[in-house]
């Protein structure tokens, strides 16, 4: 029989649910109507912020809470039993107050109007309001009374209305038990889409970082688009924000361990700052916990022919999301002491990241060493001295404060893989002093027009262009003064 009556009422109220049109039964003429009422509600409106909508039963009338006033709305009982639930069970066998013809409702003060324009809404299928807060607190409204036509028309009107930095985080952070999946999740969606396009430029972020609540936090750190020169900085960034919203040690370290670490791309850090990590004495942190994930980071980086086999245990500690959009590229680098220091680096950049570059960006990866000194690889569209064309250009830097007063001299070779054959082929390849800031390589690496060099397929493998820098330390002098 429940499920009879389940089912029963499940298809009276998509059979009544209002249309966004207005079409359907509108019985907004009976509204608070004695004449076409059959009942006389009770609403007693106590202190408190959190919804707390409820029937009472006689005995349970009389408790602490102070009763702030008490309001009476004529009801029929019919119309409401057949949009929500909870009020055909009030109004039948399921509820003990099922044969009082005075069923008593308690909410707390600030969600007294949310009630009372739920209540509106079932007899007319329309709200008089378009304030974002507002209707979050109805849409509170209609999921603990099951009124479902109420809670997707809210869930419309809220994804209907521009965004803003506010109605965004009022969304993330309303204390909502959300019950009917599809439209919340399109709506919790919609506010993190905003937030994350907001505030995809680590800029703007930075400077605005404070006023940003933890749901809006975990949105934007879960995005693989922020747009920030590198994932340390993400790190700093977000220590700040937990010691300046949360004072409170013991609660700090709870809202980063289970919050928020379990966000960053520690996989994507330079080795600098997890090297800093590690050697961290602060208590914001579990360290247990960070050296074991960075402990994996470096296990999956050192050993990636093992994945997914014996070292398939690092990958959760390990972090494997995408990269974000990072200004400064990680490379692949292997490197050996003997018989002379040498490094070999791989960059990869796929098609979009390179079409980004025209006419005058630049991308640039992490420092990478060798024999004490770093280096820096950088890809650039480059404009030819004279005419208008364009062209792509490869060019490596030194490291001007490791550097020092040093003259140091290197061969190298700029290798990039094409097709048919998918394997590396030599570009560019010399001998070069780095006595002065100059970097040295080419600004037409490939020899043809920048239109030419993005529509070559046999360039972009798969829509990825492979490039390779082989670096070999011949020898290190003192400038002479």
């Amino acid at each position: 029989m429940a499920g009879a009556e389940g089912s029963t009422t499940e298809g009276a109220e998509k059979d009544l649910e209002f249309s966004r049109a207005g079409e359907g039964p509108n019985f907004e003429f009976a509204f608070n109507s004695q004449n076409f009422s059959d009942r006389l509600l009770r609403i007693e409106v106590v202190a408190g912020e959190d919804f707390a909508g409820r029937s009472l039963p006689d005995s349970a009338r009389h408790c602490k809470e102070k009763v702030l006033r008490v309001k009476t709305i004529h009801i029929n009982s019919a119309i409401l039993a057949v949009r929500s639930p909870f009020f055909l069970k009030l109004f039948s066998n399921g509820m003990k107050e099922s044969d009082q013809t005075h069923p008593t409702l308690r909410v707390a003060d600030s969600d007294e109007n949310a009630l009372m324009e739920l209540l509106n809404f079932m007899y007319s299928g329309k709200l008089t309001t378009t304030e974002p807060s507002l209707l979050l607190d109805i849409l509170m409204a209609a999921d603990k009374f099951e009124v479902v036509s109420c809670m997707r028309h809210c869930c419309q009107l809220l994804t209907s209305l521009p965004w803003t930095t506010e109605s965004a985080l009022l969304c993330l952070d309303h204390p909502c038990v959300m019950s009917m999946a599809a439209e919340v999740q399109l709506l919790i969606s919609a506010a993190k889409d905003f937030l994350v396009n907001k505030y995809k430029d680590y800029n703007k972020l930075r400077k605005e970082v404070t006023s940003i609540s933890l749901a809006g936090i975990k949105a934007i750190l879960s995005s693989t688009d922020i747009h920030v020169a590198c994932e340390d900085y993400l790190f700093v960034l977000m220590l700040k924000w937990a010691r300046v919203q949360y004072p409170d040690l013991e609660e700090r370290r709870e809202i980063l361990n289970s919050h928020l670490l379990p966000l960053l791309r520690f996989s994507h850090m330079t080795y600098k700052t997890l090297q800093e990590i590690l050697a961290c004495t602060a208590n914001d942190i579990d360290h247990e916990q960070v050296t074991k994930c960075i402990n994996g980071v470096l296990l999956c980086k050192a050993y990636p022919a093992h994945k997914p086999g014996a070292l398939a245990a690092c990958a959760p500690s390990c972090q494997q999301f995408a990269e974000r959009d990072y200004k400064y590229r990680h490379l692949k680098v292997v490197a050996f002491d003997q018989p002379r220091p040498q490094v070999i680096a791989y960059m990869d950049l796929k098609h979009e990241e390179c079409s980004q570059l025209f006419p005058s960006e630049k991308i640039f990866s992490h420092p990478f060493h060798v024999a004490g000194q770093g280096f820096i690889l950088g890809a650039r569209c480059c404009k030819a001295d004279q005419g208008e064309s364009y062209s792509f250009g490869l060019l490596l830097h030194i490291d001007l404060e490791l550097k020092g007063s040093t003259c140091v001299t290197v061969d190298y070779e700029f290798a990039a893989r094409t097709r048919p054959s998918r394997q590396f082929v030599s570009k560019l390849n010399g001998r070069h002093t780095f006595s002065d800031k100059f970097p040295v390589g080419s600004r037409y690496l490939f020899w043809v027009p920048w239109q030419t060099f993005m529509a070559d397929d046999s360039i972009f493998i798969d829509g990825v262009l492979h490039l390779r820098v082989d670096l070999t330390v011949v020898e290190q002098t003192e400038l002479q003064s």
